[in-house]
């Protein structure tokens, strides 16, 4: 006698009982979310993919003397997204119960013309790999609870506005901020991932609005850190206090940069965000997509100067954005971009993938539940190089260094332009005066290609990327560069 087991009908699926742990994704969710990748694979769809998420957000804000804003949040969803050929759609809920996850898929496969399947259709089986939970795995369960309390984070913050009003002088305001993002995400999907992870990201910083008479400065540090409950504790304010006090102190009184083309030297850890903003993105296959990068067209031929060598990576211990798996569930890797000014590879998630032929490399990100994943950055940075920071200065009779990089923008093909906060002239190889008010002005392709030195002190730093599926946490970086020639706006 053959015993023959048939999958269950789709009336089934409605009146079964799934025990889903509410407070926490586990293995517990196994069999609804396999239930319903059936149900949405029966209505036809090549590929479907779930994201569930929890998140528990709180920022601090500290300005003079006073802690005037604390803001938590906490907020539970999931985004269901559907795939027929090489279109997509995506629908997001924040009802996580069967029926809320169910109209949600539904809703997907209607907008891409998909048939659901009828009441007496049976509903096959969608293996789920084991739960990879990173989470557990890597003692993560524990670090909410040890982060700093609320009282800490007054504490700690007004000690550092008070530092900032100890050191500095001719102050107009100051302000401590701080915040910790910490989320859980599960992922499954039809080909079988299915993978749980926690993260836990924060950052502190102080600024600085000085004046005295007509002279005026405003400047700025953030830090950030994943993965490290005692991030805000072990924060050293009062270094953090000297260095902005310092840098405010010469920037005041300086003289504004003459506009001009220079050869210009650029310090390392925040002076990556114009590789990051006028070059990274346009290796994301969402550039592809649009056919809105120069670098289309250009893997295995040279980019960029044969000093330059490039990295994509989300592994680097506690930085910014170093993740474990990405959103789509993929375990995180190292990407060479660049090597040697040859392009190697571009930033993909799966849909990317899919849509332009380049392999994934872990990139698929969010900043919640309530997009779809994109290919994203996550810790990018140019490498160390031969030479030494006497050799770079010491190239130059007369430049700029521009020691720290403020805010900027850039267009959809590369051109870009950047504030310099802390900039110093360059004299016969030697920094002298302090000078304000430059902005960088350039295109990627070309800027690219005048990359040609780098020292050896690799410097990472914290930094917000915002794209197509939100804003995410990045790490950009560099060692000292010198950029052979840029265009610097300032008054002429």
């Amino acid at each position: 006698m053959t015993l023959v087991i048939q999958a269950p009908i789709a009336n089934d699926l409605s009146v079964r009982t799934y025990h889903a742990t509410k407070h926490r994704f586990d293995e517990s969710w196994e069999v609804m979310l396999s239930s319903l990748l059936g149900w949405g694979r029966a209505a036809g769809a090549d590929f479907i993919e779930f994201f569930l998420e929890r998140i528990n957000y709180i920022s601090c804000m500290g300005e003079e003397d006073t802690i005037t804003s604390i803001s938590p949040r906490l907020s539970t969803g999931a985004g269901v997204r559907v795939f027929r050929g090489k279109a997509d759609c995506y629908v997001s809920t924040n009802d996580l119960s069967f029926t809320g996850l169910k109209a949600a898929l539904e809703k997907g496969l209607l907008i891409l013309g998909f048939n659901l399947p009828s009441a007496n259709s049976y509903i096959p089986e969608v293996n789920l790999e084991p739960l990879r939970d990173y989470a557990s795995t890597k003692g993560k369960e524990l670090w909410l609870e040890n982060c700093s309390s609320m009282q800490e984070m007054g504490d700690i913050l007004l000690q550092a506005s008070d530092r900032l009003n100890q050191k500095a002088s001719h102050i107009q305001s100051r302000r401590a901020v701080y915040f910790r993002d910490w989320q859980e995400v599960l992922v499954a999907a039809s080909d079988g991932t299915f993978a749980r992870d926690i993260r836990l990201t924060q950052s502190v910083g102080c600024s600085l609005l000085c004046a005295d008479g007509s002279h005026r400065t405003s400047i700025g540090q953030r830090l950030g850190s994943t993965s490290q409950p005692n991030f805000l504790r072990n924060w050293e304010s009062e270094n953090t206090a000297f260095e902005l006090a310092e840098a405010a102190g010469k920037m005041l009184y300086a003289d504004y940069v003459e506009s001009g083309n220079y050869p210009i030297v650029m310090a390392n850890q925040f002076g990556g965000v114009i590789f990051h903003e006028a070059c990274g993105h346009l290796l994301e296959t969402t550039q592809i997509e649009r056919k809105t990068t120069p670098f289309i067209d250009k893997k295995g031929k040279k980019i960029a100067h044969e000093n330059l060598t490039a990295w994509d990576e989300g592994r680097s211990e506690g930085e910014f954005g170093t993740i474990d798996m990405d959103d789509e569930g993929m375990p995180t890797q190292k990407t060479l971009l660049i090597e040697n000014g040859i392009l190697k590879n571009f930033i993909s998630d799966r849909a990317g993938s899919m849509r332009t032929g380049h392999p994934r490399t872990g990139s698929g990100r969010r900043q919640s539940y309530t997009y779809a994943a994109a290919s994203r950055m996550r810790n990018t940075y140019i490498a160390p190089g031969a030479y030494s920071l006497d050799d770079i200065f010491a190239s130059i009779d007369k430049g700029i260094y521009c020691k720290k990089m403020g805010g900027g923008s850039v267009g959809p093909t590369g051109e870009f332009n950047f504030a310099v906060d802390e900039a110093y002239l360059i004299e016969k190889g030697k920094v002298t005066k302090p000078l304000k008010g430059a902005t960088l002005i350039g295109e990627a392709k070309e800027i690219m290609q005048k990359i040609s030195m780098s020292s050896q002190d690799l410097g990472l730093a914290a930094g917000f990327c915002g794209s197509v599926s939100g804003s995410v946490y990045v790490t950009v970086g560099q060692p000292h560069i010198k950029v052979d020639s840029i265009t610097v706006g300032g008054r002429s």
